[in-house]
């Protein structure tokens, strides 16, 4: 099974998490941010990760710090579940339609950290949740990760929905990509490593 667990901590947030990629999309999410409990519990279920995450994070300030750095903890936890990467399939990628949005996000588990992060002028911020947090989110998994990802919104008009419909893309995607596949032998790269 490939599993990973990490606790951070600094003098904004505690983190500790957990999560095995072999999983069933089991999740128990305590981040001090109901929204975020609720993007992260949808990662988890369509992703098959299973996960366990709780943080205590400077939610007063605001939630900048606890939805970053638990993006860096999941990344790197993930990258080290992961391991050498051998016999996975590496590319995944996903169309995720919510409701009245549409979302593509594509990723390579490349060990080069990149994001490209598009969406449309205007878009709407979820309920107590500011857009700008889920590029945050998908930056700091990106960078950790040391995967390129990228993510757009082709159309939408309502904050919750757009925001649903780029976790659960990033969901399906990563889950299509970190899937062992039996054809392939080693690591997936003609350089021979990742």
């Amino acid at each position: 099974m490939r599993k990973a667990s990490q606790q951070r901590d600094t003098a904004e947030t505690k983190i500790k998490l957990s999560l095995n990629l072999d999983g069933t999309g089991e999740s128990k999410i305590e981040t001090g941010i109901p929204f975020f409990d609720h993007m992260l519990t949808l990662f988890s279920r369509h992703s098959l990760i299973d996960l366990d995450v709780y943080v205590d994070g400077d939610v007063e300030v605001d939630f900048h710090h606890t939805v970053e750095d638990t993006g860096i903890v999941l990344g790197e936890c993930i990258k080290a579940a992961l391991g050498d990467k051998k016999g996975i399939r590496r590319y995944g990628h996903a169309y995720l339609p919510m409701d009245e949005t549409l979302s593509r996000v594509v990723i390579d588990l490349s060990n080069r950290p990149h994001l490209e992060f598009r969406f449309p002028e205007n878009t709407p911020d979820a309920q107590n949740f500011p857009f700008s947090l889920v590029e945050e989110f998908f930056r700091a998994v990106s960078c950790n990760l040391r995967a390129n990802i990228h993510a757009e919104v082709l159309y939408g008009r309502d904050g919750h929905h757009i925001a649903e419909s780029l976790f659960k893309g990033l969901a399906r995607s990563l889950r299509d990509a970190a899937e062992n596949d039996p054809r392939v032998t080693g690591i997936p790269s003609t350089k021979e490593v990742l």
